[in-house]
């Protein structure tokens, strides 16, 4: 269940199959995009790979650390292409897509 996040407080939200608890994903739109306007804007660095990451060219998108991510919102808001996602406002065609980024972090 998820709760709005207060200043100073990370949003609780489900833990996918793995355990790994998802507060922003970035989604099919990103694919073959990846604009970095939401890596520009994110206070803590959480969205990868960034152009000088060795993997960045390999990637189709960007990626959110589930464990580095504050829930500010701020990539929702940058993204030209409407990729990023609260995981509870996540489009249901695009449900995959919590998976997918959490496979991204755990083989890192």
């Amino acid at each position: 269940m998820c709760a709005s996040a207060a200043p100073g407080w990370r949003r609780v939200v489900q833990s996918d199959s793995k355990g790994a608890q998802l507060a922003y994903v970035i989604a099919e739109p990103c694919i073959g995009e990846k604009d970095n306007s939401c890596v520009e804007v994110c206070p803590v660095d959480c969205i990868h790979p960034t152009p000088d990451e060795p993997d960045y060219e390999a990637q189709k998108q960007l990626y959110i650390d589930p464990d580095e991510c504050i829930d500010c919102d701020a990539c929702v808001e940058a993204c030209p292409v409407d990729a990023c996602f609260a995981e509870d406002q996540l489009p249901a065609e695009w449900s995959a897509f919590t998976q997918i980024n959490a496979d991204y972090f755990a083989s890192k």
